[in-house]
């Protein structure tokens, strides 16, 4: 067999136009290791905030609450949230996961799809609370920023690949 042959299943994404491509491929180079980086960068920034609402949750309600006050917002009460954090703990060692998943694996799409869901359902969750229960800086910083994460991950997985027909 030729150095150059393609296994069953395999192709030649040079000798391809974007319209000649499998759905769901990358449409270039620059797209896959665009979207592998921020994989990379999204599960190290998920870690850290992970392992900060562990071990340091006091001092991020404390961060949150100084600009609360000066900005005439609602604060969030510092105590009696254990099974929260675990909860949230949890949930950022999940998207940690699903983050690093997009870089190590970025042709397998199920993981990009769940953090996209995770983070938009985080965001929704922080906005109803926030205008249900007094806004709350730290609420609504929540859903501005995992609705943010939420939209750039949808947009490099649709823009980046080509589409299913």
């Amino acid at each position: 067999m030729s150095g150059d042959a393609l296994l069953p299943g395999q192709f030649n994404s040079a000798a391809m136009s974007e319209d000649t491509l499998p759905p769901g491929e990358f449409k270039s180079t620059a797209w896959k290791n665009a979207y592998r980086l921020a994989g990379l960068i999204l599960a190290v920034i998920f870690a850290a905030v992970g392992v900060l609402f562990l071990f340091r949750a006091g001092s991020v309600v404390s961060f949150f609450n100084g600009f609360a006050r000066r900005w005439g917002l609602g604060e969030t009460p510092p105590e009696g949230a254990s099974l929260f954090l675990a909860l949230a703990a949890a949930y950022m060692c999940v998207v940690t996961i699903l983050a690093l998943a997009m870089y190590v694996r970025p042709e397998r799409r199920q993981s990009a799809r769940l953090l996209i869901q995770a983070k938009a359902a985080s965001a929704v969750i922080s906005l109803i609370l926030c205008l249900t229960g007094g806004v709350q800086l730290i609420l609504l910083a929540n859903a501005v920023v995992d609705g943010g994460i939420a939209l750039a991950v949808a947009h490099m997985e649709y823009r980046g690949r080509v589409r299913t027909p």
